[in-house]
This record gives C-alpha cells, sequence and structure tokens, in this order.
C-alpha cells in the first residue's frame, strides 16, 4: 500500500507515500482508509494526523491511472473524504508540501489543517476542462469565502498557504508552521489538544455573500469574455453558486453529474491529450530515463541576433552563465542592448524585479574570440540558415571546444547529419531548434542526428526543461516536425488564393477556428522572404513540387512583410495591425487572369479544412517515418510553436475527434479539384490504414 500507518503518542500519523507528488491512485486511497480504520479500532488512539512523504502533501489524482478502472475503484476520492469526515476521532490533515487538486479535497475532508508556510495551494482542474469532482466547489467557498474560491477554481493557479492563511475570516488553515519547524509535529499537538473536542466538518460551515446574484452574473460575464472557448471555467460558476444556494449534498450532486458531464467533452478530451502529451514528449523510447547526463554549468551562444538574444536570455533566466560570441563588437553591442531592453520592459511592467534584472545581467559575458568559449559545457550555433556558414563554425567549434561538450545548432531546416559531419565528435551534435522569439515561445525541437549520443539526448531534454521549454524529438529531415508541415499548410494557402480568397478570407476563416494568427499574417510576421528562399531551393531539389506563384510574385515587389512595412497587408510604421492591400489583391487577381483560372466563392469550412488536413497527411508521412515517435509529440509542436487552438488538441488530435474515414473522404474531394495538388491528397499510408482499421493516431 501506498500509506504509512505509524503512531506517535495517541496520536495515528498516517502518511501517503506514492512518489512524485503522493497521487491519490488507488494503492494509496486503500492504504488511508486502512489506516482510518485501524486508528478508529485501537483505543489507545484518540486522533488522527494525515501527511505526505517528501516534499508533497497530494497533487491530486494518479495521472497514471487516469482512465483505467483504478481510477474509480472503491474506495474513491469522494468514499476516502467521506470517511474522513464522518471518522469519530479528530482528523487534521499536516499540510507539508505541494497540495493539489483532489490533494486539497481531500485535505477539505479533514476537521482542521495545519500547512507549512509557502506550500502551493490550488485547484487546476480547469487546466484539463473539468470541474473539481470530491467536493472542491461545495466545500473551499465555507473555508476562504466564494469569491476567493471562486478565483481560485476558475483559474487553477497556485496560491501560497500564508497568503490565504492571511485573509479575514479565513477557515482553511488553523496554524501556519514557520520554514524549519515540523508541520507533522505541529499537526499531532492539535490532534491531541482536539481529542473529546466536537469535529468541525467543512460540509456543516455557513457560506454567504451580500449580494450574490449580481457577483455571479459579473463572474459570468468575465469568464464568458476570457474563456469562450472552453466551457469548465463557466461550469465552476455555476457550482460555486450551488455551495451558496443550495444545500451541502445537492451541491455535490450538481459538481458531481457536471464533472462527468465535462469529462465527455471534446474540449476536456483535448485538453487532458495535451497534459498528458507535454509530459510524454520528454520520453524518448530507447533513451531510458536513468541514462547519465552531461554537466551544463556553462553556455555559450554563437550569434547576437534576434535567435541568439533570445536564445542566451533562456538560459540567464535559469541562471545559467552564458558567453555571447560574434565577429564584430558592433554586432555585440546591439544583441546585448536588445537583451537589456527586453529585460528592462519587463521591469517597468513590474513582471521583473530590479535585483533579478541585475543577476541575469551579471551572468551575461561577451567575446569575439573562440579561446573564451573553449570551456562550455553547450555551444548553441544560431547563425545565417546557410550551410556554408554553419560549416566554418562547426569546424571551428570542432578544434576548440573541450572534449565532451554539446554542441547545438539552432538550425531551422539544414540537415543536422550533415552539419555533424563538419566535426569529428557526430555524436556530441544534435539540433536544438528554438522558436522566434526564443524567450517567449515554448517549443523546443531537438533534433536528433544519426550519431547523437544517447546522453546528449538526455542531457538537452532536462535543460530544456531547466529552461522551462516543451522539448519534442524529432529525426533529421528538410524542416523537421513543425516547418515540413508548414510548408504544406502555407502550400494549401497560395492555392486558396489562386482560386478566388484574398488573404484576409483565409486568415479570418483560420483564426474563427481558432489559429492564433493565419498563414498570410504569419508569413508577414516571420518575414516573407524566409519562405522565399526555402522554395528556390525546392525549385532545384523538388522541381516536381507545385507551389502558387503568388508568394514570390509579392517577394518580387519588395513586400517582405512587417520589417519593410508591406507584406500580404500593409502597415502603418510603429503598429502592427494588419491592413487590407489593394495593390496585393490586385496582384492576386492578375496572376488568375494568366492562369485562365476563373475565381470562386470558397466556404471557411474548406479553407480550414485543406490548411488542418494538409498538417494531418503530412504528419501522417513524418510518423511512419519515424521521424515523430508519437502523434502527441506531433501536436504538442504545433500547440506549443504554431498557435493551433489548445481546446482542439493539435492537428492529430483534431483529425481522430472528427473520424478519420471522415478525414480521408474529405481528402479525396480535395483530390479532385484540378487547381489543387491532386498528388498531394493521396491519404498516407499510415493515414489510410488507420481509416480502415477504425483506428485513431492518439
Amino acid at each position: 500500500m501506498a500509506a504509512r500507518y505509524e503512531t506517535r503518542g495517541n496520536v495515528a500519523v498516517i502518511t501517503l507515500d506514492n512518489p512524485p507528488v503522493n497521487g491519490l491512485g488507488y494503492d494509496t486511497r486503500t492504504g488511508v482508509a486502512a489506516g482510518v480504520e485501524q486508528a478508529v479500532a485501537d483505543p489507545a488512539v484518540v486522533a488522527l494526523v494525515v501527511t505526505g512523504a517528501g516534499r508533497a502533501f497530494s497533487g491530486g489524482a494518479d495521472i497514471k491511472e487516469f482512465g483505467s478502472p483504478k481510477a474509480i475503484a472503491e474506495p474513491n476520492l469522494l468514499s476516502l473524504i467521506r470517511l474522513l469526515e464522518d471518522c469519530p476521532k479528530p482528523v487534521v490533515a499536516a499540510i507539508n508540501g505541494t497540495c493539489m487538486g483532489g490533494g486539497l479535497e481531500l485535505a477539505l475532508g479533514c476537521h482542521w489543517r495545519v500547512a507549512a508556510a509557502g506550500v502551493d495551494v490550488a485547484l487546476p482542474e480547469v487546466k484539463i476542462g473539468l470541474i473539481p469532482g470530491a467536493g472542491g466547489t461545495q466545500r473551499l467557498p465555507r473555508v476562504v469565502g466564494v469569491e476567493t474560491a471562486l478565483n481560485i477554481i476558475v483559474s487553477g493557479d497556485p496560491v501560497k498557504s500564508e497568503i490565504l492563511a492571511s485573509l479575514p475570516g479565513q477557515k482553511l488553515f488553523d496554524q501556519i508552521v514557520p520554514a524549519g519547524q515540523s508541520v507533522v509535529d505541529a499537526a499531532v499537538a492539535l490532534a491531541a489538544a482536539k481529542a473529546g473536542e466536537p469535529r468541525v466538518r467543512v460540509r456543516d460551515l455557513p457560506v454567504s455573500h451580500p449580494n450574490p446574484d449580481a457577483y455571479f452574473q459579473f463572474a459570468r460575464n468575465t469568464v464568458k469574455a476570457m474563456a469562450k472557448n472552453f466551457p469548465a471555467p463557466a461550469r465552476c460558476v455555476d457550482a460555486v453558486e450551488q455551495a451558496l444556494k443550495k444545500p451541502f449534498d445537492q451541491g455535490m450532486a450538481y459538481e458531481r453529474e457536471t464533472f462527468i458531464a465535462l469529462m465527455m467533452t471534446p474540449e476536456c478530451k483535448a485538453l487532458r491529450h495535451a497534459f498528458f502529451g507535454e509530459r510524454a514528449a520528454s520520453k524518448i523510447p530507447d533513451v531510458p530515463e536513468a541514462t547519465p547526463q552531461r554537466a551544463v554549468a556553462k553556455v555559450a551562444v554563437i550569434g547576437a541576433g534576434t535567435m541568439g538574444g533570445g536564445i542566451s536570455m533562456n538560459f540567464l533566466n535559469a541562471g545559467i552563465p552564458v558567453t555571447i560570441l560574434e565577429m564584430k563588437q558592433e554586432a555585440l553591442d546591439r544583441g546585448v542592448a536588445t537583451i537589456r531592453k527586453n529585460y528592462e520592459a519587463q521591469v517597468k511592467k513590474g513582471k521583473l524585479k530590479q535585483d533579478k534584472y541585475d543577476g541575469r545581467m551579471a551572468l551575461l559575458s561577451t567575446t569575439l574570440s573562440y579561446a573564451d568559449i573553449a570551456d562550455a559545457d553547450l555551444v548553441i550555433e544560431a547563425v545565417f540558415e546557410e550551410m556554408g556558414v554553419k560549416e566554418k563554425v562547426f569546424k571551428t567549434l570542432d578544434e576548440v571546444c573541450k572534449p565532451g561538450a554539446i554542441l547545438a545548432s539552432n538550425t531551422s531546416t539544414l540537415d543536422v547529419d550533415a552539419i555533424a559531419a563538419f566535426t569529428k565528435r557526430p555524436q556530441d551534435v544534435v539540433g536544438m531548434h528554438f522558436f522566434s522569439p526564443a524567450n517567449v515561445m515554448k517549443l523546443l525541437e531537438v533534433v536528433r542526428g544519426a550519431k547523437t549520443a544517447k546522453d546528449v539526448l538526455a542531457t538537452v531534454m532536462a535543460v530544456a526543461k531547466k529552461i522551462r521549454k516543451t522539448a519534442v524529438v524529432s529525426g533529421v529531415c528538410d524542416g523537421f516536425i513543425g516547418n515540413r508541415m508548414i510548408e504544406q499548410y502555407s502550400r494549401q494557402a497560395g492555392f486558396l488564393l489562386e482560386e478566388g480568397c484574398t488573404p484576409a478570407q483565409v486568415d479570418k476563416a483560420v483564426e474563427k477556428f481558432g489559429f492564433a494568427m493565419g498563414p498570410f499574417r504569419m508569413g508577414d510576421l516571420a518575414g516573407n522572404d524566409i519562405g522565399w528562399a526555402i522554395r528556390k531551393r525546392r525549385y532545384v531539389e523538388k522541381p516536381h513540387m507545385r507551389y502558387s506563384k503568388t508568394a514570390d510574385l509579392l517577394c518580387e515587389l519588395g513586400r517582405y512583410g512587417q520589417k519593410t512595412g508591406a507584406g500580404w497587408y500593409d502597415y502603418v510604421p510603429g503598429k502592427r495591425d494588419a491592413i487590407p492591400s489593394d495593390v496585393v489583391v490586385k496582384m492576386i487577381e492578375e496572376h488568375r487572369r494568366t492562369l485562365g483560372i476563373a475565381p470562386r466563392r470558397i466556404s471557411d469550412d474548406e479553407i480550414v479544412h485543406r490548411l488542418v488536413y494538409s498538417l494531418v497527411n503530412e504528419a501522417a508521412k513524418i510518423l511512419e517515418e519515424g521521424i515523430a515517435s508519437k502523434a502527441s509529440d506531433i501536436d504538442m509542436v504545433y500547440l506549443t510553436g504554431y498557435g493551433f487552438p489548445l481546446w482542439r488538441g493539435g492537428p492529430m488530435c483534431y483529425a481522430d475527434s472528427q473520424g478519420l474515414f471522415n478525414v480521408v473522404q474529405t481528402m479525396k474531394k480535395f483530390a479532385a479539384n484540378p487547381h489543387d495538388d491532386a498528388g498531394f491528397w493521396t491519404p498516407a499510408p499510415l493515414l489510410a490504414r488507420l481509416a480502415a482499421e477504425g483506428r485513431s493516431f492518439t
């Protein structure tokens, strides 16, 4: 059993012991229930304390059991809380560390609560599309008040124990134990003192609000504006309102019904898929979790441009010293000035304290000499995206860097194996493809070369976690996972222009679907000249691949995007607002005439599904080739790097939600379009096979 039982004097202490966060799995629940029964049966025991092993009280449900029969097997969490609540002897929760989700609900089932200072307390269920399902919406308002409880439940964000304890009239914590003192000792003393006294059940406490109808209407309006695509936050408001307006048992029944109903929504399924996908991304099939890692105490970044500066900030934020290398002092000065400007903007907004800013800048050094980075543990190259430039850099790094240093390229499309071959240590070379702006975007594509050592992979994945990135491993291919897929998406966007759409129509349809930005606004932001350079390479390497000429014509006009003040849209200096351009519309119309294409009305549904299913079909090829090891990795790339709507779970999850049979049928219709690329719409073998077998990607 994942719970320990002991006695301290006349008090029984039950310790949840299910690493890493004492998840409330079946064995843990069974162990706690057995401990309660043992304590009740022992006449020498006058009270009970429930606590957690290690640094957590309980993080809530055991994610290893999600979706399995064990998750709901008796005693389920509701039954266990009722057992504690109805225990004839006083029960004190000793909240020694993280107390979240079902862990907090368990603590609310105890009669008194003692917490350590600095403990994170939260009900984060809303983040996976649910409401608390074991009394959180009914009990929390009774101990911290309606408004505080609703803020905690709707946000899902952690709050420190001492902040909650400072609220006037709060009944959540009976005692906060200062750092360095034993929470369990304090709880045992309190439990012994409460022996023989009436038990305080949270369910019996009153709950009130001076103006409930107006408050709940305000809360609904706020939630609707902030979370329009997610049903759970609004249902949180409804459930907390039940706590105020209905008897406890009726409120509990409402909470449970709502929890179960939300579990079946596509938004909840998508959020749970993303939750598990993020955790699964760090697991590499042939790299065991116990693989030794290399020490990374010093980092060097080659290049002080936009990417180099952004990459450096990630490491400075994590307290890791960084040396930036450039060829010219002016470039170094510009790069450091940009880093300072970014940090100073955070200080000005109150997001960063001055001492933290000073500390980060103190970790930054610069150099014009490769000799000064000879002792770096990790070197990341962020120079111009051209193989000849990369070759010079990696040959020099091979000469100067110490043995065992990890040599990483930030390339977004180039062959990492070819880059590794420029060195005599290909086992130490890996791709670390950051997304722009690198200090903001969560995604990091870790590109595994044919000879990349397993300990290098393990180290880079651990480093990614330290700098708060979602790392996804990709094999070597042109564009890796994300950019290889986005090329097909961009091709379809171009064909749509030729057939009758405007850039604004395409962007609006995709943004209405939920993308952060449509393909043409995205092109203007990234720089249309980047795509132009890739297409020029394609015309030589893959002459059979069809592209719309509209994007080339745009670049020939010098309309590279926001950086030139004109791209697919016009821009006013100093602003990022995309203004539809008459010049671009006329250019597209003239191009249509040269092709002899009569424009047609194209529905938003066709726009969205041509773009999204182009991602899906290319992703199926990526999976089959082993470039990605699992479908959820592809979804994480698109959720964290390309603005795919979170509530749809990523392209693979979305395709599954539509049914792969239906996806294939829709693709057949697209293949019949004489102006599209019929060959591309042949379903990838994996997609065709899964659809025929009635299976799914995820």
